[in-house]
């Protein structure tokens, strides 16, 4: 046994008798209601910064916590650490990402507990496994508590932050808020990433319980907001219905032109940069067995309820096809009882999932265009561009990717699959797009994990699972697996 591997075994060995005390460091994490898009939490999002920074600082990383927003501090605070790496170390520079802030919790009477006051549930036979519910337990706080807990092993068994690898660590307080400080913050300090030859982020899913991924594409965001003006005040239905535009009539006729028949988006352009399936991936992915069926039934839903695109199914409709989606609708009277009236105006969010190299500017443009061009009689509207970010497919034969598959093997003791997924994050497109850096995606979350819902939950064993495969790959970097 040579002394890197026998390293990775005190580490390891290390997380194992550190378990306990790493998951009252996530329950105390998960305490702290970091909700980033709620301006009344600014200081807990603030102190949820401050509780990731000594964590690093204590596993032996240069910590800073940088303001962001115009003017500085407006905006939610970056913690940006670093380790110089060993003296001999030849192997990439990785940039760990992951976010600290969370989700509102609303609708709130629907959660067992408090969702800022962690439950630590035990396994249900046939069910979920034993597990932390809290807001933030899987997205993201228990994921980079993976990797924390995996560099703190390595820095109290050897004395060497994450193992002796070069590393930066950027946890960022906007994700769950659109980001929005994040290109300026990448751009302000683009000389200290470039450094940077790979990232690695653990906000992903595996295929199911014991069964690790590596996810090699994520889809790409455009997010907007729509609103149709009408008369300049609510008007009387019996009065004035049929003789003018009703914005929410109006506004439910055009958007329902999104999609043809065949369920495909009707925006021109749409598909530019779409790839196709290959007879490759496609029989790849259904080796894998996965069971459509079993999972419309998790969301209460029969089997006929699989539809979209025609041509595709469930899975690689998720993987691999964009969409257009209407997330919210509302306008006129939407209170207790009956009030007959034309609103003045009608509001939809809209968005639209991305893949392969589509544009998520040029998408956006598209629709504003097309729905100036199908604007009622009389009416305007007011479109606004709530961000969004570009798709990333990276290389599956890469050396960091290898190293990565082969740490989940030898910590989970089964080979990975490989596999995409239909959610966004926007930081790796900004990230390929600005400075050319390529992403591993290697997280361990389950899809009944209730992520942005009521009562999220983390299974421990998918944290233990993340915390070994973090701990093996530093090993297998410092090593030169992937040099």
């Amino acid at each position: 046994m040579n002394t890197t591997t026998e390293a990775t075994a005190a580490a390891l060995a290390r997380l194992d008798a550190n378990e306990p005390h790493a998951i009252e460091r996530l329950i105390d994490w998960l305490r702290i209601p970091s909700i980033s898009t709620d301006p009344k939490y600014k200081r807990e999002v603030a102190r949820a910064a401050e509780w990731s920074a000594d964590h690093l600082r204590a596993s032996g990383f240069e910590v800073s916590v940088l303001p962001t927003g115009q003017p500085a501090g407006a905006g939610h605070p970056i913690v940006l650490a670093h380790t110089p790496g060993a003296d001999d170390y030849t192997g990439p520079h990785v940039l760990f990402y992951g976010h600290y802030d969370v989700q509102p919790v609303d609708p709130v009477e629907l959660w067992e507990a408090d969702p800022f006051d962690p439950q630590r549930k035990p396994a249900v036979p046939g069910g979920p496994g034993e597990r932390l519910v809290a807001r933030g337990a899987c997205d993201d706080k228990g994921q980079v508590a993976m990797f924390l807990e995996a560099a703190r092993a390595w820095y109290e068994s050897s004395g060497a932050p994450a193992a002796g690898v070069r590393m930066t660590v950027l946890l960022e307080g906007e994700e769950e808020s659109g980001s929005v400080n994040l290109e300026r913050f990448v751009a302000d300090h683009a000389e200290t990433l470039r450094k940077c030859d790979v990232c690695l982020i653990s906000d992903t899913g595996m295929l199911g319980r014991g069964r690790p991924a590596i996810t090699y594409g994520v889809r790409g965001l455009a997010y907007t907001e729509v609103t149709l003006h009408g008369p300049d005040h609510d008007l009387h239905s019996g009065q004035w219905g049929g003789k003018i535009p009703n914005p929410i009539n109006e506004l439910v006729r055009v958007l329902s032109g999104l999609w043809d028949d065949k369920r495909r988006v009707t925006l021109p352009g749409f598909y530019d940069g779409v790839r196709d399936l290959t007879d490759q991936e496609r029989a790849n992915w259904r080796n894998l067995n996965i069971d459509e069926a079993a999972a419309l039934r998790g969301i209460g839903l029969p089997p006929e309820s699989s539809i979209g695109e025609a041509g595709f199914t469930m899975i690689e409709r998720e993987w691999a096809r964009p969409t257009a989606e209407i997330n919210g609708i509302w306008g006129g009277y939407t209170g207790h009882g009956a009030k007959t009236v034309i609103p003045t105006h009608a509001t939809a969010k809209v968005s639209f999932r991305l893949v392969d190299d589509q544009d998520h500017e040029r998408v956006r443009d598209s629709f504003f265009a097309w729905l100036q061009d199908r604007t009622p009689p009389g009416c305007r509207w007011t479109l606004t561009d709530h961000g969004g970010g570009a798709p990333v497919t990276c290389a599956i034969d890469s050396p960091p990717l290898t190293a990565a598959r082969k740490a989940v093997e030898q910590a989970c003791s089964v080979a990975p699959a490989m596999i995409k997924t239909g959610g966004s994050i926007p930081v790796a497109g900004l990230l390929k797009t600005e400075l050319g850096i390529e992403t591993i995606f290697m997280g361990f979350g389950l899809e009944d994990d209730r992520v942005h819902s009521p009562n999220e939950k983390f299974e421990l064993d998918c944290y233990r699972m993340g915390a070994r495969s973090h701990a093996v790959l530093m090993g297998l970097l410092r090593d030169g697996a992937a040099g």
